[in-house]
């Protein structure tokens, strides 16, 4: 099988060393890009781009700035790295479509298993599924969502989160077990991720949003 292509983007040379070494041991394709203005034309040139790991500051275009335009066109999978820890930055980074966001310095390993997990989900399609229920209709091979036959343009983890949803429907969801299979076991991350994506989500499905009830002080349920 090919290689998966992985498009790198940092300002810092040092750092993309670091993180294409590790990719290109586990057996990945990896390009790179110093700026956000460089990965715009390579993500539009290339259309075979597997994943995007994104550094945030960084020269021209910011990391966020280019993850809105990606979204725009894209449901490519993003795992936006930051030297800060602002919990504003990290739920920006979410509502505009990020799949994941790792705080720098961080493990090299733990990336790539990061990157693998997503790639995983995203690639195994072997079998085809389909969820139906009240109007909302998921494709899991085609990675499609429509509502009353209209199609909806969600990123890869509200994709994620709506067909967990679906799975699971009529049973009450906590934040935790979400994060655990949503965002994979590895996951560190503040339960308030979830709550920003659902908002999202819900915004999304218009009226269909109503299926996702908040069980206060626990999670989320989905019911037609």
């Amino acid at each position: 099988m090919d290689r998966l292509k992985i498009l790198v983007v940092d300002d810092e040379a040092r750092m993309r060393k670091l993180v294409r070494d590790f990719l290109v041991r586990s057996q990945f394709e990896v390009i790179e890009a110093g700026d956000g203005e460089e990965a715009l034309d390579i993500f539009y040139e290339q259309k075979d781009i597997a994943l995007i790991i994104l550094d945030v500051m960084m020269p021209k275009i910011n990391g966020f700035d280019v993850c809105r335009e990606i979204r725009e066109t894209s449901d490519v999978p993003v795992i936006m790295l930051t030297a800060k820890g602002d919990e504003s930055d990290e739920l920006l980074g979410f509502d505009i479509g990020a799949d994941e966001y790792i705080s720098k310095p961080f493990s090299p390993k733990i990336l790539v298993a990061r990157v693998e997990a997503i790639l995983r989900r995203t690639m195994d399609q072997s079998d085809e599924k389909i969820l139906d229920k009240g109007g909302i209709r998921v494709d899991q091979t085609a990675h499609a969502v429509t509502i009353d036959g209209e199609p909806v343009e969600l990123s890869y983890k509200e994709f994620e989160l709506l067909t967990y949803f679906m799975e699971n429907a009529g049973i009450a969801l906590s934040r935790e077990k979400i994060l655990n299979q949503v965002w994979d076991y590895d996951y560190y991350g503040d339960a308030r991720t979830i709550d920003t994506h659902v908002k999202k989500l819900r915004s999304k499905l218009g009226d269909k949003g109503a299926y996702i009830k908040t069980i206060w002080g626990m999670g989320y349920k989905f019911e037609v």
